[in-house]
């Protein structure tokens, strides 16, 4: 997942858990404060019939309760709240809005208005449809009747529908308000992260973009942090360059140095093994001396490749792919007792430097030869605005643990063996940093005990113009 995607999901989360937090005390404001109000409504109605009831009870039967209200007086002659419960008490007075029905309260409010003075309580009314749920406010309250009081009970209640169904379409409306804003959040969120992050991914394309030499990218205007990021790496690719030129310099150096020494040591050594009479131990010690000295001048020979690497002087130019396989097969079936075939498509051409494309396959058929193959298949193909050439053996392969590793400088698959067969570990090096220079690139497959097979790509081209 992109850092883009991540971020904006982060946002929209956050958002989220922010309008959900909102949301739940939003409406846990608003039910508290509905009910309350039905609290103060209801307490206030129960206080007019007390007010009532102590003018006396014929005064508070003509009156009667409120017709707004869900009401009842009763007399409790029996203090049983399982009884009550079930049966109620002596209905006294009931408002218009019971009709026949009687408002009971559960056992446990009853004992609780019984024991306490008041009580807090929900009922439920039978109707058609859901029952009808009441709020109720009860308060024992003494009924004056022909001089003697009886204890009794008022209770008080009006309906919450009214209030559940204000608390649903708040939410209704919240939920969706809190949706839209979401959404618009998110696509705004995106905005703006794509436009924060635009300079990063520029910079992205910019070091995507560079070549293998490092050159310092262009300093944005501003002192943010994406200036600081880049005035970092460019202070890091400057030290990468200063690096990079002491290597290149002092591989230039050693190999210019070496060379000389090397090449008298192979001098001198062919003069003794030419022109002096010497015992058998004699020649066979001449005869390292040489093999080794022979290796280091290779050696140096590569360095110096490798280290001129970034400078060659490449001349591209149309080449024949047929006439330069023809070319490396004639140079090694000399001295090769196996079999080189050579498939190309004769009017197949590829722009490049014939000498250095020359090297890249003679270093390759001279790996296949090391490796012990016996035969060798110089194949290439067209591929239109590519060409893509094979070179195939059957020799001892390699194991694949090695394979991502073989254009790494040095490496080796059998140093032991390698060192015997003169190899560097710098050749397949080189040979990448030729097709790299051509805008191609390299890669390899085998098999142990089947033989291995080099392909690399190059640029198409057309065949050269004719003389004039």
């Amino acid at each position: 997942m992109s850092l883009r995607s991540r971020i904006t999901l982060l946002t929209a989360g956050l958002l989220l858990a922010t309008l959900l937090l909102l949301g739940f005390a939003l409406e846990g404001l608003l039910r508290s404060f509905l009910y309350r109000n039905l609290r103060a409504e209801l307490l206030e109605a129960g206080n007019q019939v007390v007010r009532l009831l102590n003018l006396g009870g014929q005064a508070f039967l003509e009156a009667g309760l409120p017709p707004s209200l869900y009401a009842e007086v009763q007399l409790v002659l029996e203090e049983d709240p399982a009884l009550l419960a079930t049966e109620g008490g002596i209905s006294l007075q009931k408002s218009p809005a019971l009709g026949n029905q009687r408002l009971l309260l559960q056992e446990a409010d009853y004992q609780a208005l019984l024991k306490a003075g008041e009580v807090w309580a929900t009922a439920e009314l039978p109707r058609e449809g859901p029952p009808l749920r009441l709020l109720v406010y009860g308060r024992a309250v003494g009924v004056d009747l022909g001089g003697t009081v009886w204890k009794g009970v008022l209770l008080v209640g009006r309906p919450t529908e009214d209030l559940e169904a204000t608390l649903g379409q708040f939410v209704r409306i919240y939920a969706g308000t809190a949706l839209l804003v979401l959404l618009v959040a998110l696509l705004l969120a995106r905005s703006l992260v794509a436009r924060a992050l635009e300079p990063l991914e520029w910079l992205a394309r910019r070091a995507e973009a560079m070549p293998d030499r490092p050159e310092p990218l262009p300093e944005p205007e501003g002192k943010d942090e994406v200036a600081a990021l880049v005035k970092a790496l460019n202070g890091m690719i400057a030290r990468m360059q200063k690096a990079l030129e002491t290597q290149t310099r002092f591989l230039q150096d050693a190999s210019h140095e070496l060379r000389t020494p090397v090449t008298a040591i192979l001098g001198h050594v062919g003069y003794l093994l030419r022109r002096t009479p010497l015992a058998e131990a004699q020649r066979e010690s001449l005869g390292i001396v040489k093999r080794e000295a022979e290796r280091m001048g290779k050696l140096v020979s590569d360095l110096l490749d490798l280290s001129q690497s970034g400078t060659w002087s490449i001349v591209p130019a149309p080449v024949q792919v047929l006439d330069l396989l023809e070319e490396v097969k004639e140079e090694f079936a000399k001295s090769f007792e196996g079999e080189i075939l050579v498939e190309a498509p004769e009017g197949l051409y590829v722009r490049g430097d014939p000498d250095r494309l020359h090297q890249v396959l003679a270093n390759l058929v001279s790996n296949a030869l090391k490796a012990g193959a016996k035969r060798v298949w110089l194949r290439a193909f067209d591929l239109g605005d590519k060409a893509v050439v094979r070179v195939e053996d059957n020799g001892e392969g390699i194991p694949p643990e090695h394979l991502p590793h073989l254009f790494e400088r040095f490496y080796r698959v059998d140093k032991a063996r390698d060192r015997e067969r003169g190899g560097s570990g710098l050749g397949l090096a080189i040979v990448k940093a030729i097709l790299e220079a051509h805008g191609g690139e390299i890669w390899v497959e085998s098999q142990v005990g089947q033989g291995t097979a080099f392909s690399f790509s190059l640029p198409a081209s057309g065949p050269p113009p004719p003389p004039r």
